[in-house]
């Protein structure tokens, strides 16, 4: 009988196409990631990975045996899914990865919530889509809050769910004294000449704001990944800035938010594994997340 977690530091290597990236994948060390690759091969009496130069590589075996390894691993979690549904109870371990945002002004309430399931243990960590989209898949997360951007769209593997949670919705932040501060609306031709606090360049957020706005639009004076510093440079007149709904913290007296029209906008989704979906602690996790966003961003903006 092939034994599962073994299968599971087969396709660890075979992902990360190392024995030191499986170690870190799992969170393990690389004696254990080697010993569980030599007793799955005693298991079936064939060799499974062979050096090549400084690292290794999958035999022919090793190969089909990781390819069958995600269709036996996908189906043993829908049966583990589909039991804690028949027990009905929301219990075990549950890894959560979302970016900042959320992380600072959704995840905290839903976190808060799920405390009612004592039998439910929740871990949070920070991670921008690319990242933690492969680890989801991977096995590495339960579930992935993550940003869609309409020109730059997410590409999700099919064993993926997801569950839209919002529009996040952008308003120019400006300080209070600008011109523009007390109208309703502005547009991009408005704010043509401005210089734009924004986010870094490696940051998927300034990626969408250089394509949104054009390079004839977009001056950049000065870069911060933290929206609290980016109002703070607003707030002592040193540009203007875009800053999302979701997450916003109370903003200097010195700042003025206005919406901009059209209004710029991401998705927020929540992704799951599809064979994990019947679980009771992704249900109520998921329905949490849903309930807490659209409170949220249903409340008012203020200035």
């Amino acid at each position: 009988m092939l034994n599962l977690e073994r299968l599971r530091v087969l396709r660890a290597v075979a992902t990360t196409g190392s024995i030191v990236g499986a170690a870190d994948a799992l969170h393990v060390t690389t004696s254990a990631v080697s010993q569980q690759i030599g007793r799955l091969e005693r298991e079936i009496g064939q060799s499974l990975v062979e050096r090549q130069g400084r690292g290794i590589r999958l035999t022919e075996a090793g190969q089909r045996l990781a390819d069958h390894a995600d269709e036996l691993l996908t189906h043993a979690e829908h049966v583990e899914a589909t039991m804690a549904a028949h027990r009905g109870a929301v219990a075990g371990h549950l890894t959560i990865a979302t970016f900042a945002t959320a992380a600072r002004g959704l995840l905290p309430a839903v976190l808060h919530d799920l405390r009612a399931h004592p039998d439910l243990t929740v871990s949070l960590t920070e991670q921008e889509p690319h990242e933690a989209i492969p680890a989801l898949t991977r096995g590495r997360l339960d579930i992935a809050v993550v940003q869609d951007w309409q020109d730059n769209r997410l590409r999700l593997p099919d064993t993926l769910s997801r569950q839209q949670l919002t529009h996040d919705i952008f308003d120019v932040a400006l300080p209070a004294h600008h011109p523009l501060a007390v109208r309703d609306t502005v547009t991009l031709g408005d704010l043509r000449d401005e210089a734009w606090i924004t986010w870094p360049s490696d940051q998927i957020c300034h990626d969408w704001l250089t394509t949104t706005l054009g390079p004839t639009h977009l001056r950049i004076a000065h870069t911060a990944s933290e929206h609290s510093t980016q109002l703070a440079l607003v707030a002592t007149d040193l540009g203007i800035a875009l800053i999302p709904r979701l997450g916003r913290e109370p903003a200097p007296s010195t700042v003025r938010f206005v919406p901009l029209t059209p209004s710029p906008t991401r998705d927020i989704y929540a992704l799951w594994r599809t064979a994990a979906a019947s679980h009771p602690a992704i249900t109520a996790t998921v329905e949490a997340l849903v309930r807490h966003c659209r409170s949220r961003l249903s409340r008012p903006t203020g200035d």
